[in-house]
């Protein structure tokens, strides 16, 4: 057995660690905006996944139509979930980008 391998397996297995550590602080941090109805209504989703902050144009309030504007609601999340999961792929992608993964597999975050 060589132990030298497994040594710098080990380490390489602690680098990368560190490095999705310090990727998932980082988009925590970020904040990604969601848009429906030519910008009437606006999401504002941290990176971590949480909705902050919904900002509904006045103009697009219509209490016969309620069902336009939770699908408005709806667009506007998922553009922003959208932003967060390319930038996440995108993060991951520079981060370990000579791992060899299987197709599909992604990291948990």
């Amino acid at each position: 057995m060589n132990f030298g391998n497994i040594n710098k397996l080990m380490k390489q297995a602690q680098d990368m660690q560190k490095k999705m550590t310090e990727m998932k602080e980082k988009l925590d941090q970020a904040e990604f905006e969601g848009h429906a109805g030519a910008g009437m209504v606006k999401v504002l989703l941290q990176g971590n996944g949480q909705l902050k902050k919904i900002n509904i144009d006045p103009q697009v309030i219509d209490k016969d139509d309620t069902e336009m504007l939770e699908d408005l609601i709806v667009a506007a999340f998922n553009d922003a979930k959208n932003k967060l999961d390319q930038e996440t792929e995108s993060s991951s992608g520079d981060a370990f980008g000579g791992l060899n993964l299987p197709g599909g597999m992604k990291f948990p975050f």
